[in-house]
């Protein structure tokens, strides 16, 4: 068979499964024109976060880029331990519901088109030898879980911008509780020592910039974690990003 009869084949092939399963909306699952997608509706009704943002947190504030590192008042009281951060969604709306679904609803096909709104996101910080890294789950909650959605996103991140990746550069030493109700000061204690390097990927960090991916960000106290272990394994400039930034209210 010629290379032309090949293609047209697989042509065919395409169309007949496009038209018995037709591409669908992520969020609401309406028929759309493209597999991976989101519908108008639900394109309108997902948060994007674009503009003047906070450098460290990426939360979008008010205001126009002038050349200066711009902070949120919470970043200029307590400076973070990573250089920069970012986040392609504000956690709201139908935001809130593709992360939940990738989180707990057994949809890992969210994350390859969110590896395309997490690079949007994050590509002015990477560097030619940014390492991208996911936040990691304790062995007993990925058991239960089955995988990492932070994982997942690292790498369709990677595969979107063509970086190195490590799934395992960082290792949970111990399980720690649910941090939904606690205070930010209380997530910090909660996390003190329970996030290290992996023994045997830490030399793959060694003086090099590190990218950690991770679904949420809230406090920001898992991410500062990691960073901290980055950063004691030997990392060069460690910068966040996050498929969703929980916004606090005015």
């Amino acid at each position: 068979m010629s290379w032309v009869q090949t293609r047209l084949l697989r042509a065919g092939i395409q169309t007949a499964v496009a038209l018995i399963y037709p591409p669908r909306c992520l969020g609401c699952g309406a028929q759309v024109e493209s597999d991976f997608g989101l519908c108008s509706v639900c394109w309108r009704e997902t948060p994007f976060i674009g503009g003047t943002v906070c450098e460290g947190y990426g939360i979008p504030l008010l205001g126009a880029v002038d050349g200066h590192r711009i902070e949120c008042d919470d970043c200029m009281q307590t400076p973070r331990p990573w250089r920069q951060g970012r986040a392609a969604m504000l956690y709201a709306d139908r935001a809130r519901q593709l992360v939940l679904a990738l989180k707990h609803g057994d949809r890992p096909d969210i994350a390859r088109p969110a590896g395309a709104w997490l690079a949007r996101a994050a590509r002015p910080m990477i560097e030619a030898r940014t390492l991208i890294a996911p936040v990691p789950l304790h062995r007993t909650r990925l058991l239960r879980r089955r995988c990492n959605q932070a994982a997942l996103l690292a790498v369709a991140l990677a595969r979107e911008v063509g970086a190195d990746h490590c799934p395992d550069l960082l290792i949970r030493t111990r399980r720690t509780r649910k941090l939904e109700d606690v205070t930010a000061e209380e997530r910090l204690e909660i996390l003190s020592g329970a996030i290290a390097a992996h023994p045997k990927r830490r030399h793959r960090m060694a003086g090099r910039p590190v990218l950690l991916v991770d679904d949420v960000m809230t406090s920001g106290a898992t991410l500062a974690a990691c960073a901290g272990a980055c950063h004691d394994a030997g990392a060069g400039a460690v910068d966040v990003v996050v498929l969703a930034r929980v916004a606090k209210d005015d």
